[in-house]
């Protein structure tokens, strides 16, 4: 089953606890459990996900060795947390320009707009970044580097963020630190499975249109008036899926 609810301290002791997972994640061999475990804790305690936001972009700053197996692992956790919450506005804008100093500047050298640190409501229309002398953009330090990719990964993702009802699965977890998708398996009535790679954003009205198009050519069903549905079937319940229910939180109930 899907990791649940957990009995929890107070938000202090909670912090200082998940303080010393990111310390024991940076030598962690097999990093994806300790990652689930941050992750369900910041699912439970909404007002600890700015603050291991905050953490991962202090360990992600000048970090002893850039590149190395524990500056990788934040890196890893980040992107976690990108594809599953949305820290509030100022820790955003924050993350973003951590972001861009990792990464090649679509201009380098100017201030950033509305892909950077944006303040939405700024009644000057610019960012609290764009002073004299200070630009939120800034050249890559590690070009084409693991921190670089993962810094365009992570800024990509939460451009598509919008929250979950799960944490990650192990399974997704594990492809997140590739950067890669998921492959989610279809079983369709009277056809074969159909195959769909998936990221953390898929909604299942996606998947569903993908595999009505692929059922309709495999069978010839393009005069039928028939439509389609995903459902989520285990031994003990069969349930259709919500058009904006994302597919990846599905997948962790079976975990």
């Amino acid at each position: 089953a899907a990791p649940g609810p957990r009995s929890y301290t107070t938000l202090r002791d909670e912090a200082v606890k998940l303080f010393n997972s990111l310390q024991q994640l940076e030598s962690e061999r097999d990093p994806v459990p300790l990652m689930q475990g941050v992750l369900q804790t910041c699912l439970d305690l909404p007002p600890l996900v700015d603050e291991i936001y905050c953490q991962l972009v202090k360990q992600t700053t000048e970090p002893p060795a850039p590149g190395g197996q524990g500056d990788l692992h934040y890196w890893q956790l980040l992107t976690c947390m990108s594809c599953t919450f949305l820290p509030s506005p100022p820790i955003l804008c924050f993350l973003h320009f951590h972001l861009d100093r990792r990464v090649p500047a679509e201009l380098p050298g100017t201030s950033c707009g509305q892909g950077a640190c944006w303040v939405p409501g700024s009644p000057s229309g610019q960012c609290r970044c764009d002073r004299p002398g200070i630009s939120c953009r800034t050249e890559s330090r590690f070009p084409a580097s693991e921190m670089a990719k993962y810094a365009c990964f992570i800024r990509e993702a939460l451009g598509k963020t919008k929250g979950r009802e799960c944490v990650p699965s192990l399974e997704e977890i594990l492809v997140l630190m590739r950067r890669q998708e998921m492959i989610c398996t279809v079983h369709c009535p009277g056809a074969p499975t159909c195959s769909v790679a998936i990221s953390s954003h898929t909604t299942a009205e996606e998947v569903r249109g993908h595999v009505a198009r692929e059922l309709v050519s495999r069978l010839g069903l393009s005069q039928s008036p028939n439509l389609f549905a995903l459902y989520e079937q285990s031994r003990r319940r069969e349930q259709p899926v919500g058009s904006a229910t994302l597919l990846a939180d599905v997948l962790t109930k079976f975990e």
